[in-house]
């Protein structure tokens, strides 16, 4: 397991995308080799590398049926294989569930300080100053809002 908890087996982005073709196979059922090539869209070679990969770990297995041009070859998910998938879609949606309430946390503190400017400006300028630019600010606000509304009269012909 890497320091994060997430399988580096697993991890690689060709890895994962075979591991969750295969597991949504119901457990037991396989797909051929160049099925399983046709979804992921790698090359032979790179196919063949990855599941070697996956089998060293014991998360596939590769059955061969046949010899010469009638030879098949099928790979499924192995119990492991997909115990160690739900095992890293858990760590992974854990460590997004953590990101996202860090993220919402660092965007509280952030609007904390950015309140805190305004009370300390509100405290430098006097309170009646600091209120007279936010009215001022309204009041253009309010006067853009009164023109759109006249612009639209004038369009609809009204």
């Amino acid at each position: 397991m890497s320091e994060d908890g997430l399988d580096p087996v697993i991890h690689a982005p060709a890895r994962l995308r075979i591991m969750v073709t295969l597991a949504a196979l119901p457990a037991g059922d396989n797909l051929s080799f160049t099925g399983l090539q046709d979804l992921i869209g790698l090359t032979p070679g790179n196919l063949i590398t990855h599941l070697r990969k996956l089998e060293d770990a014991g998360y596939v297995t590769a059955h061969k049926n046949g010899a010469g041009v009638t030879a098949r070859t099928s790979v499924e998910l192995s119990n492991a294989g997909r115990t160690a998938l739900e095992r890293y879609t858990a760590v992974l949606r854990q460590l997004l569930d953590s990101a996202g309430q860090e993220a919402e946390l660092q965007l509280g503190q952030i609007r904390l300080q950015d309140g805190q400017r305004l009370v300390d400006a509100a405290e430098g300028r006097g309170v009646d100053r600091a209120l007279g630019i936010g009215l001022r600010a309204h009041d253009r606000h309010d006067r853009a809002d009164d023109r759109a509304r006249v612009d639209a009269d004038r369009q609809l012909g009204g």
